[in-house]
């Protein structure tokens, strides 16, 4: 017999599929994956995974704060770990961001000068101070919850879920700050991306947490169209830096909304 050696439709669909999640986790985090084979897919067309992605970073923070429960750690331990559980994974990429912006947007005189500092690795004191309030509300949001370690895990996992979800909405309301960095490689978004990856998030979050998966999703919505703003006044546009801000920023929102 012959075998034909077209794939059909559906391995091919599946196949870019594949190498979309794949891309979005060699993007948001720091996992020795093995490199994509040409042909690579735009990263615009991986957003729809970032919730995903998102969800497996959340779940690994989870899974290290319930060791660390059942191993008769407090709270404030087992929160403490479980981020820093988080940050290894991502390679801190969000919180640079955060603080590359707050040194940008505090420190800048002109637009040229602020996108000078968001290029510079240092982090000065507008940086360190918003590093010190975000990390220090989602390690005490996070410990409030580590008195159920399941239901904390829950919460971590659908907040970086949703907090992801944001990217594509940042992109569809606003455009690249520069002609160049990773806010102009990732190329543009549609709304029907965003439609997408919001879905994706929002069913994530709806089956780990029922009730609080629309104020999560409304949360994130309202914090990426405020930052979104301040960056279009501030520096005409978002940048790579921009939008992981903005990542970071709705994950700590959805972890303080679930301490009510």
């Amino acid at each position: 017999m012959i075998e034909s050696s077209h794939t059909s439709p559906s391995a091919g669909w599946a196949a870019r599929r594949l190498a979309e999640l794949h891309l979005a986790a060699v993007f948001l985090t720091r996992l020795p994956l093995p490199h994509l084979r040409p042909p690579l897919p735009a990263l615009s067309a991986a957003l729809w995974a970032f919730p995903l992605v998102g969800a497996g970073i959340g779940l690994a923070g989870g899974a290290v704060l319930m060791l660390a429960s059942a191993l008769g750690l407090p709270g404030p331990l087992a929160a403490g770990l479980a981020l820093l559980a988080t940050v290894l994974l991502t390679g801190a990429l969000h919180e640079d961001g955060l603080a590359d912006i707050a040194d940008g947007f505090g420190g800048g005189a002109t637009r040229a000068r602020k996108l000078e500092i968001l290029r510079d690795s240092r982090v000065g004191s507008y940086g360190v101070v918003a590093l010190l309030l975000v990390v220090g509300l989602r390690w005490q949001a996070l410990a409030s919850l580590a008195a159920n370690p399941l239901s904390a895990m829950l919460v971590l996992t659908a907040a970086h879920a949703l907090a992801r979800a944001s990217v594509p909405w940042a992109m569809v309301l606003g455009r690249p700050a520069r002609s160049d960095g990773l806010g102009a490689a990732a190329g543009e978004a549609s709304l029907v991306i965003a439609l997408i990856t919001l879905a994706v998030g929002m069913v994530v979050a709806a089956g780990l947490v029922p009730a609080l998966a629309l104020p999560m999703a409304g949360l994130m919505l309202a914090i990426t169209t405020g930052i979104g703003w301040v960056a279009t006044r501030q520096i005409g546009g978002y940048t790579g830096d921009v939008l992981g801000a903005i990542v970071l920023l709705s994950e700590t929102a959805a972890l303080m909304a679930a301490t009510r």
